[in-house]
């Protein structure tokens, strides 16, 4: 006996709990993970082109949009329930809330057990600054900054993208956001080169990192929060950590940002929030910012579904 053709307005928020539940229950794949895959061949492909803008461009096009075609036939070929466990599993492979949350559970432990030099050595496992000459309070700073910041990045904007176009949504901004991460650097190697991964990823982020910073707001400090995000976002160099961080550290009334290390320079970076300084304390609390935001970001994504639902309640 076949099944009964799925709703679209049902198929979309099923499978988003199906994709967070798999993320929630496994975490990232330690062997043969999509991304490791995607990774090097965009590393190769990057070491085989010129130095120029316009073969940033093509080299973009070239790696993310096959993908984005593949995923979006095969989409388009299933029938409804076989899509729906496709677009949970792409949405899977593309978060990385567990880990996240690992990572900062792994440099919280030993910091309230006063074990820094443990803590400094998993907070290198997370941000690219220096890490072995800092205090515990730059530590748990650290932390905190990496978990608002890759809560947009990691968990939310993925999700942003998987709503308005399911698996082959999140698909493009996963591998848009990858190389971003590869190529998206000012120095000479990849100045002209990344500049195209880099715009992009800025316009793929720009309103999940609104959005983002909005459900930050709206579970803790917020007009605090909100001060934050007006007066502290357009000092930050990036247009979408600016508004995630300064409106995170503001809901969690903490002090953020400042100065930090970057290959031996240090870098006068913009103040982030407003409240006292970070502990250790604070990374649980910012983990559960983050958790709090995408209990409402999957209550939103389930209302169409309560609607068909209460919709044939009534007229039953």
């Amino acid at each position: 006996m076949s099944l009964p053709e799925l709703p679209a307005l049902l198929a979309l928020p099923l499978a988003a709990l199906l994709g967070v539940g798999l993320d929630r229950v496994f975490g990232e794949l330690n062997r043969w993970h999509p991304l490791v895959g995607f990774g090097r061949l965009a590393a190769a492909v990057e070491r085989r082109m010129p130095r120029r803008r316009r073969a940033g461009v093509v080299a973009w096009a070239g790696v993310v949009l096959p993908w984005v075609g593949l995923a979006a036939g095969l989409r388009a070929a299933l029938p409804s329930w076989p899509a729906l466990g496709l677009d949970a599993l792409l949405l899977y492979f593309a978060l990385g809330g567990r880990s996240l949350a690992e990572h900062a559970e792994a440099i919280a432990t030993p910091l309230a057990a006063g074990d820094l030099p443990q803590a400094r050595q998993q907070l290198s496992r997370i941000v690219s600054r220096e890490t072995g000459a800092l205090s515990a309070e730059e530590v748990a700073k650290g932390a905190v900054e990496s978990v608002l910041e890759n809560g947009n990045d990691a968990v939310f904007a993925a999700l942003f993208w998987f709503a308005v176009a399911g698996g082959p949504g999140v698909v493009l901004y996963r591998l848009a956001n990858t190389l971003d991460a590869m190529w998206g650097y000012r120095t000479p190697r990849f100045l002209a080169f990344g500049w195209a991964a880099a715009r992009i990823d800025d316009a793929l982020n720009y309103l999940p990192a609104r959005l983002t910073a909005l459900s930050y707001a709206l579970f803790g400090a917020t007009a605090n929060a909100l001060r934050c995000w007006r007066r502290q976002a357009p000092a930050w160099d990036s247009p979408n950590a600016g508004p995630v961080m300064a409106t995170g550290a503001g809901s969690l009334g903490l002090q953020l940002g400042g100065a930090a290390i970057y290959h031996g320079q240090i870098e006068q970076r913009p103040p982030l929030g407003a409240g006292r300084p970070a502990t250790a304390a604070d990374i649980p609390r910012a983990l559960r910012l983050l958790r709090r935001s995408l209990g409402l970001w999957l209550g939103l994504l389930a209302l169409p579904a309560l609607h068909i639902w209460l919709t044939g309640v009534f007229h039953a």
